[in-house]
């Protein structure tokens, strides 16, 4: 069976320091998050960055749901703790909702 496949937008502070700084801490991704995202059903995540724009694409198992996953991440003080930090060097994009951080892409070309 296929897995899903979503793909997702972010940007960074325009800052030289602040972006090295967040690539900095994912080199090192704390255990606890990693543990998270594989229990959430995301099989695999990657996440690229140009300039101040990241990119994410996650491949999930049939059973994940973006729902269940933000539920379990706000009773999880950890991920909470990470979410908090990561907002020093995160800036929502325009479109997105208040709160809301990475906002789910649509895909336009597949071959």
């Amino acid at each position: 069976m296929k897995n899903k496949r979503y793909c997702l937008a972010l940007d960074l502070i325009n800052n030289k320091d602040l972006i090295s700084e967040y690539i900095n801490y994912h080199k090192k991704v704390w255990p606890e998050i990693i543990q998270s995202i594989k229990n959430s059903g995301i099989n695999s995540m990657e996440i690229y960055n140009i300039s101040d724009r990241l990119f994410m694409i996650a491949e999930v198992s049939d059973d994940f749901s973006f729902e269940a996953k933000d539920k379990s991440d706000k009773n999880n003080p950890k991920v909470q703790e990470w979410e908090n930090l990561m907002w020093k060097y995160q800036k929502a994009l325009p479109i997105a909702k208040k709160g809301e951080k990475w906002v789910l892409m649509n895909s336009i070309f597949k071959i």
